[in-house]
């Protein structure tokens, strides 16, 4: 049963308990690290100083401030939208319901695209399809600064935050435009790599997903069509107009998805096709090189 509101004369760590208890009554998987978390967004503070100063009492707007995140969070809106922002490669995205919340799965996608484009590390041209928030075409902008990067998204609201966040993280290389996969690209144009996060739910499964992301997170980047591969087949299809010679292209894929997005590889005249697992042991990118027909 959930708890009683908290008395305004709680200190740090009684108020930590209570929000611990509350949000394990209501099953949140992470019931204390939420706790702390917010605490800490709350009075503008570090994980550490809460431990530091928990015998100090919470005082006026430090208790109003982490009472409405508490309440927030009982209705299962995500932390990192709580907190507008959500760590990926060691650089810290701003993040809204615009656009999915980037995850660590996803680093595994930038991993591959570098290790593909080491030869052209210098020089690199890339294109970053559904590019959300902006965090993999930003990332590989800054990890290679030489390089051009061009990041595509279906939204318009997306595309508002990955120019914040391409401006906060000085990543002035990495241009983002509006529209449906390659529609917007100029036909002439070819990119060393091209990754693509696109949605790849089936449409069937998404009343499956969490609350956290169900009732949250855009469906426009969650909803794969009928089996979950409705972009990615237009994404394996296509890629090839644009790739240089032996260009890369890599796409996040869910689990179970491989065989199946391997054969799309295999189908559109793709080698070296290989799968990356994420840190959690799962299959999560496909990847091969297109090489020039004969």
């Amino acid at each position: 049963m959930a708890q009683s509101e908290p008395s305004p004369r709680w200190t740090i760590e009684s108020i930590l308990r209570w929000a611990t208890d509350d949000f394990r009554s209501r099953g949140l998987e992470s019931p204390r690290l939420d706790a702390e978390v917010l605490l800490a967004h709350a009075l503008a503070t570090s994980r550490i100083q809460l431990v530091i100063d928990g015998k100090r009492p919470l005082v006026g707007d430090e208790l109003s401030a982490f009472r409405d995140l508490v309440r927030r969070r009982r209705s299962r809106e995500p932390v990192a939208y709580l907190l507008g922002k959500r760590e990926f490669y060691g650089r810290t995205f701003l993040v809204d319901r615009r656009v999915l919340i980037p995850r660590p799965d996803t680093e595994t996608l930038v991993t591959v695209a570098l290790e593909r484009t080491r030869r052209r590390s210098l020089c690199m041209r890339a294109l970053d399809l559904c590019t959300g928030s902006g965090c993999v075409a930003i990332t590989l902008g800054r990890e290679r600064p030489t390089s051009h990067v061009l990041g595509l998204d279906q939204s318009a609201e997306a595309l508002e935050v990955a120019r914040t966040n391409a401006l906060r993280l000085g990543a002035y290389q990495v241009g983002f435009v509006q529209g449906d996969l390659f529609a917007p690209v100029d036909p002439r144009c070819r990119f060393d790599v091209i990754t693509a996060n696109p949605p790849y739910i089936a449409s069937s499964e998404l009343h499956e997903l969490a609350p956290d992301i169900r009732n949250f997170e855009p469906r426009l980047a969650l909803d794969g069509g009928a089996d979950g591969l409705e972009l990615l087949t237009r994404i394996v299809a296509h890629a090839g107009a644009f790739l240089a010679e032996e260009g890369a292209l890599a796409v996040e894929i869910a689990a179970g998805q491989a065989e199946r997005v391997l054969a799309l590889f295999d189908a559109h005249g793709y080698v070296d096709v290989s799968v990356a697992r994420d840190y959690g042991r799962i299959e999560r990118v496909v990847s091969g090189v297109l090489m020039p027909a004969r």
